[in-house]
């Protein structure tokens, strides 16, 4: 008799305390889910816009991705419209200038985190006419641009100056406030020489048959043999609500990568969707697409890639990247 109580308080033993390590085995593994959110997001009208058309369509028609999360999405014009917004916590995800990203990484104390290179090289020279064969023909020109205190800005005093040009003295650049007005100026006749990326290259040769790529920015930078890569854009994030919203921002990189490879892969139904959001007519964007070099690069390469083009713009103007190089916590999941 006393064998069996034995075995039955034993028994009973060994149950309770399987019960138990089950329970606090449940409550090590339950992780509170995170409430959905609604992510502020805006892109310029260009490749980073063109990149996340279709992400921008899913999200109308579905109204909230996988996780529950909706999207708010501003198309502008210049980073100028965007950055005070981002700084000011109106916005929490934005397409910008790669130089731009850190500036504001600078300006903010470290308050910008760079999710993903959205944008390659789409910087090119277009001429209407033939004086231009190389970047020392642009020595005495006059040059239309837009983008001044950005990448574009960056990039071509850099390329002048390797290239043996002042920018400052050795050509003048009639700096405009957005693209198109370069296209105008091209237009009018007021201008025959302009930087103008993708895809306002293929607007201005929609209005001009005659107007040719004199050089290709990426090309020129590459021949440089400089370690770097020549960037556009980058995906940047409040450093805030990065930390507050953890899986909205793997959710957003998730669908971005995800839009960028169908817009990469479905040129004509991408470049409706694109004119659809008045972004650039359809027609351009399909001829525009093959040039405008959209990618989503995350993590490591990420980092890798846009040091490097911040380190040659630094070395060059340390304002150009907001007076010093970002620290590791600027490059996300790096």
């Amino acid at each position: 008799m006393k064998q069996w109580m034995k075995k039955g308080l034993a028994a009973c033993l060994a149950l309770v305390m399987c019960l138990s390590l089950a329970a606090c085995g449940g409550k090590e593994d339950e992780t509170p889910a995170e409430e959905p959110v609604n992510v502020r997001v805006a892109a310029l009208k260009g490749p980073t816009a063109m990149g996340m058309v279709k992400m921008m369509s899913d999200s109308e028609s579905a109204e909230a991705d996988t996780a529950g999360n909706t999207y708010e999405f501003t198309l502008a014009a210049s980073a100028d419209e965007v950055s005070p917004k981002l700084m000011q916590g109106e916005l929490d995800i934005a397409c910008v200038p790669a130089n731009l990203a850190s500036v504001l990484y600078n300006r903010t104390d470290g308050g910008i985190v760079t999710l993903a290179v959205n944008t390659l090289g789409v910087l090119y020279i277009v001429e209407n006419g033939n004086a231009v064969a190389s970047m020392a023909d642009l020595a005495g020109k006059t040059i239309v641009a837009s983008g001044k205190g950005s990448t574009p800005e960056y990039a071509l005093r850099y390329l002048l100056t390797e290239n043996g040009i002042d920018p400052d003295t050795g050509v003048t650049i009639d700096w405009k406030s957005e693209h198109s007005e370069c296209v105008a100026s091209l237009a009018s006749g007021a201008a025959t020489i302009a930087m103008l990326p993708q895809p306002f290259v293929t607007v201005a040769q929609t209005q001009l048959p005659d107007l040719r790529v004199a050089l290709d920015l990426t090309e020129e930078w590459d021949a440089l043999d400089n370690g770097s890569a020549l960037l556009t854009g980058v995906v940047v994030a409040r450093a805030d609500f990065v930390k507050e919203h953890p899986a909205a921002v793997s959710d957003f990189l998730e669908q971005y990568s995800a839009s960028v490879d169908w817009v990469n892969a479905n040129t004509a139904d991408a470049a409706e969707l694109i004119g659809g959001y008045d972004i650039v007519d359809a027609a351009v964007a399909e001829k525009a697409l093959p040039y405008c070099n959209i990618v989503c690069v995350t993590g490591t390469e990420m980092m890798d890639m846009l040091s490097g083009y911040l380190s040659v713009l630094w070395e060059q103007d340390a304002e150009s990247v907001g007076g010093g190089m970002p620290n590791d916590d600027f490059y996300y999941g790096a």
